[in-house]
């Protein structure tokens, strides 16, 4: 017989293991899973409004008719849902559900429905059904959360992040004035939604109100797919900064004028785009540089170009390296326009804000839950502008990106499958509950 110490030692440890079995078994039970085929009829109901047969993309621009209609299906489904739902002065859709202590701070998460001209059905759509989903998800379990939650559905994300912009008190009186794609300026758009712009500057929300932010969104780049990866958890937004530049040069006749007497500013701005292509390709880091639109004048196929508009695009996570990018660019324009006879004139334009980090903590966060869930991870920085760069600087943020298929957005080609779509939410559904039993000061 074994003495009775060794027989307690064996049963304690046999206890131990029934008990720890136990524990990962209720656990287990407890797992709240998103409906996958929920998510997806949801996908193509919001797909309808605006769906082009011709292009198979999507016309469901900021402010426009299939906008109007979208937002107020996707209100009434909120409603549905027991949620409280209204309008702010932005037109941004917010929707609230109490917690077990409304006393706490809430936790948001969402995105944007509209679009660009003939875009895609991803963009802002996976982020703001996602969130739904979650909330559907909720309900269907009877699962109230210790923080209330705030569901936000941002309105013209794509023509300079508006109604985050105006959550984060960094809007003016002249960014009501600007005309968007759809025709409305932003103070008519906003009206169309069911805003108010006589109030929009107004409701700027005070720093830390919110517990936490969250935005699920494609990643509109081709990293995960190249990589095989199932999540990027977002570092932070890179800063982008335009400028409209004005090559001057003298136009003359294109027969009579020699080679060599020629003040061409359609060469000059030639070698001005290749410049920028060197001067950001001799950094290191992730840095873009971008020249997307130029345009001659008098543009006649027989005169010399005597003036060039052309725009430069820089974007960075740092703040510091883009200005430091610009500086060495414009010293080199100066001098380039010195040898060619012409001059350089740049003018800073409107951008969709500064370079936002996301929150340290909720990287953590996500990264963990992430790989809880068996979804292959890196962290990443985002390359475009999203509605969490413009809340970042209000509440503690994090970003999630799913795959995007040949790194395509913007496009009617724009494709995540279903299953990275389900994987997305899961992932915010997980970081959600995680976040709503941490304490983030």
């Amino acid at each position: 017989m074994l003495p009775l110490t060794i027989t307690k030692q064996i049963l304690m440890r046999s206890l131990f293991f029934i008990l720890l079995s136990l524990t990962i078994q209720l656990s287990l039970a407890q797992t709240i899973n998103i409906d996958q085929d929920r998510l997806e009829e949801s996908w193509k109901t919001l797909k309808s409004y605006g769906h082009n047969s011709e292009t198979l993309g999507n016309d469901r621009i900021a402010f426009s008719d299939y906008n109007v209609e979208a937002l107020q299906m996707l209100q009434d489904k909120l409603e549905g849902l027991g949620m409280q739902v209204h309008r702010d002065a932005a037109g941004n859709l917010i929707a609230d559900r109490k917690g077990k202590n409304n006393k706490l701070k809430p936790i948001a998460f969402g995105s944007h429905i509209d679009c660009v001209p003939n875009g895609g059905h991803y963009d802002g759509q996976v982020g703001s059904l996602g969130a739904i989903e979650v909330i559907e998800t909720l309900v269907e379990k009877n699962y109230i959360t210790k923080h209330p939650l705030q569901l936000i559905i941002f309105s013209n994300e794509e023509s300079g992040v508006f109604g985050s912009r105006a959550l984060a008190g960094a809007l003016t009186p002249a960014s009501l004035e600007v005309m968007t794609k759809s025709g409305y300026s932003n103070a008519e758009g906003i009206e169309r939604l069911g805003g108010d712009a006589s109030k929009v500057l107004s409701i700027a929300r005070e720093h830390e109100s919110l517990h936490a932010f969250l935005e699920l969104h494609i990643e509109q780049g081709g990293i995960l797919e190249e990589k095989g990866l199932d999540i990027g958890v977002v570092q932070g937004i890179v800063g982008l900064r335009w400028w409209d530049v004005t090559v001057k040069g003298v136009a003359n006749h294109g027969g009579t004028t020699p080679m060599n007497k020629r003040y061409d500013a359609l060469l000059a701005a030639a070698k001005f785009t290749q410049m920028i292509n060197e001067v950001v390709n001799s950094h290191p880091g992730t840095q873009v540089g971008t020249v997307g639109r130029i345009q001659a004048f008098p543009g006649a196929p027989n005169v010399v170009p005597g003036r060039v508009e052309l725009s430069l695009e820089l974007r960075d996570l740092s703040e510091d390296k883009i200005d430091m990018l610009y500086t060495e660019i414009e010293s080199k324009a100066n001098q380039l326009g010195k040898e060619s006879g012409v001059s350089f004139e740049f003018k800073p334009i409107s951008a969709t804000g500064k370079a936002a980090l996301t929150d340290p903590r909720i990287q953590e966060v996500i990264e963990a839950k992430a790989t809880e869930l068996g979804f292959s991870n890196q962290r990443m920085p985002s390359g475009a502008g999203h509605d969490a760069q413009e809340m970042s600087h209000i509440a503690p943020t994090g970003m999630i990106f799913i795959p995007s298929r040949g790194g395509i957005s913007h496009s009617p080609d724009e494709y995540s499958s279903i299953e990275d779509m389900a994987n997305g939410v899961q992932l915010l559904l997980e970081t959600t509950l995680e976040l709503d039993k941490k304490s983030l000061k």
